[in-house]
């Protein structure tokens, strides 16, 4: 028997190798504001975050009225870096795989709706989730509602569920939910941090991402 009917899987960091770039969009953003730019651990620890939640742990000092300006420069920088952005390797073959298997996919993301749109024509992969959740339609992760709306949304059980996600915001998103999950560490946490999140599994690769998913999913 199948062990989920639905596995969900973060963007940025888990499925595209995007930290490194996103974590110096926001400290250039910061410069273009006169802020004290965050150093790159700082600014990649709030990757998957919605954006207010992220500039209140990344950029303490903006001012609650100037977070639109902000985002204005982030998303300037973010545009001309964006062509940069690749799958990490393996991760299309990986996807392909599950859907083939007949398990359903889905995506929950600190991008916005129209972030992900992007995401999803310029990589290719969108027709390959049934469903999708972003922060600016729900509460921001680690909060449960985007796992907890998916499930409702495609009828599935929390417990026949899996999270996938390279920070300890899914990680705790997952368990809010009662959702399991699997934390991958090539992305923007470290595997100290997410070792203490209660995951099923740590992974440090696709290939290896790959290997659990066979024997697991």
């Amino acid at each position: 028997m199948r062990h989920f009917d639905l596995i969900v899987f973060d963007w940025d960091g888990t499925i595209v190798d995007s930290t490194a770039m996103i974590a110096g969009c926001i400290r250039s953003a910061a410069s273009d504001l006169g802020l004290a730019v965050p150093t790159m651990e700082q600014a990649s620890h709030v990757i998957g975050l919605g954006l207010l939640d992220a500039l209140a742990h990344a950029v303490p000092g903006l001012a609650t009225e100037r977070a639109e300006e902000f985002s204005a420069r982030y998303r300037h920088h973010y545009l001309a870096c964006e062509p940069q952005i690749v799958l990490f390797d393996g991760m299309q073959a990986m996807l392909e795989e599950l859907g083939a298997s007949g398990v359903t996919l889905a995506v929950a993301t600190g991008k916005t709706r129209r972030g992900l749109a992007g995401a999803f024509e310029s990589s290719g992969l969108g027709r390959l989730f049934a469903a999708s959740r972003c922060a600016d339609e729900s509460q921001s992760k680690p909060h449960p509602a985007m796992l907890l709306h998916l499930a409702e949304q495609l009828a599935v059980q929390p417990g026949r569920m899996l999270m996938i996600g390279d920070t300890t915001h899914d990680l705790q998103m997952a368990a809010a939910a009662g959702v399991a999950s699997v934390g991958v560490t090539y992305g923007a946490h470290l595997h100290s941090l997410l070792a203490a999140q209660g995951a099923l599994a740590l992974v440090e690769s696709v290939a290896e991402l790959r290997t659990w998913l066979a024997a697991n999913s």
